[in-house]
Order: C-alpha cells, then sequence, then structure tokens
C-alpha cells in the first residue's frame, strides 16, 4: 500500500470522466415476483473513469511520465495509490456521529448529497492532512481530548455525553487501485500522447 498521489493536475483531462459508486446486493427473486434482498456492504465504493486527450511529453516533468510511471510502479492493478476526487474531497463541520454517554470510538464518514436531499454515507479512511474535530461544536485538541487512527476512527478519551453532536471539518483522498493490468497511450504527433480510459477503484481498508 503506497503513499504515492495520482497526478490529478494533468492538463488534458476531457469532460467524460465519470464517477459511479458501487454496492453489492443479493437479490432472490420468487416465483411470485416477490424480492429478497440482503445488502452486503454499507458503503458504496466507486469506479472513477478518465479520458485524456492530451499528456505532453515535452514538458518537465512529463504528464505521460507521471501517469505511465505510477501505473508500472503499482504493478498494475497490484499496489493501491491516493486519488482525489475533485468534485468531492473535503467537509466542513459534517456529523460523523453522536453521543451516548458509551460510546468512545466513531468513525468519520461523508455524504454526498445536497442539504436536506437523499444521501448515505462514505467511510473516510484516508485523510489529506489533519482534520479537526469538535464535540457539541467545540473544537477538540488532538491527543488531549482524542487519537485518530490511519483509517479515520477517532478514539476520544472520554466518551461523548448523549447527544452531544459529533462533526469534523477537513479533507480526503480516496484510496484506489488501477482497474486492469494495461494502460494504452497512443502518440497522435511529436511528443503528444492520449489515453482513451483510465479506470480507478476505490478500495475499504
Amino acid at each position: 500500500m503506497s503513499g504515492l498521489l495520482y497526478p490529478a493536475n494533468l492538463p488534458g483531462l476531457t469532460w467524460d470522466s465519470e464517477r459511479t459508486p458501487i454496492f453489492n446486493t443479493g437479490v432472490q427473486p420468487a416465483v411470485s415476483g416477490k424480492e429478497s434482498r440482503i445488502a452486503y456492504q454499507q458503503y458504496p465504493r466507486f469506479y472513477f473513469d478518465l479520458q485524456y486527450e492530451l499528456l505532453r511529453d515535452y514538458v518537465v516533468p512529463s504528464d505521460l511520465k507521471a501517469l505511465i510511471g505510477l501505473f508500472i510502479d503499482m504493478q498494475g492493478r497490484y499496489d493501491t495509490f491516493l486519488y482525489t476526487d475533485p468534485t468531492f474531497n473535503a467537509v466542513t463541520t459534517f456529523q460523523f456521529g453522536t453521543g451516548d454517554g458509551v460510546t468512545q470510538n466513531f468513525q468519520l464518514i461523508a455524504n454526498y448529497q445536497n442539504s436536506g436531499g437523499p444521501g448515505g454515507p462514505e467511510l473516510i479512511q484516508n485523510l489529506n492532512g489533519a482534520p479537526s474535530i469538535f464535540k457539541a461544536a467545540v473544537l477538540q485538541t488532538l491527543t488531549t481530548h482524542y487519537t485518530i487512527s490511519a483509517t479515520g476512527m477517532v478514539s476520544f478519551v472520554t466518551a461523548p455525553a448523549a447527544a452531544a453532536a459529533l462533526t469534523w471539518t477537513g479533507s480526503f483522498y480516496y484510496r484506489c487501485r488501477f482497474d486492469a493490468d494495461e494502460l494504452t497511450a497512443k502518440q497522435f504527433a511529436a511528443l503528444f500522447w492520449a489515453t482513451k480510459s483510465v479506470r480507478l477503484k476505490s478500495i475499504k481498508l
């Protein structure tokens, strides 16, 4: 599991990029037409499908070498890296739990939704910098009031009181791997390349 970052600012990214949430659901139909369904995972994983119409190999550092170099370093699908989703990578005072006077451990989550609209939690396990943690709107101090694991589990020294809102502010990555063991880049002019699809899949730790 590497700490490398996906090269997010390559200039040739097209508007045909895709963001696809994926779940895993078991469906058992009956002869009557009724269905029994079971959710095998609480949190979604994601496909990110990126297309680059231009990868420059004449600039330093090279766009082409940044992308292909990462792919080779990861050995295709084998290893993982950190990806910044340009559409969803930070939250501000987002509620990730409610105290009950007993529970001390709470996992960081975030919702991709309109305010007040439908949505569900995403598991946040890869932080970009130190988050700010609040208990009942009061900023907490790391180590004094809480610790946080490498996978976003916040452990309070003292269990938050019943009904105390737990919120956080910070930014995050998606841990991803390439979805294929091959990546084709096509040269269409001297020192100019393109790729039709770079597909990433998010990984749960």
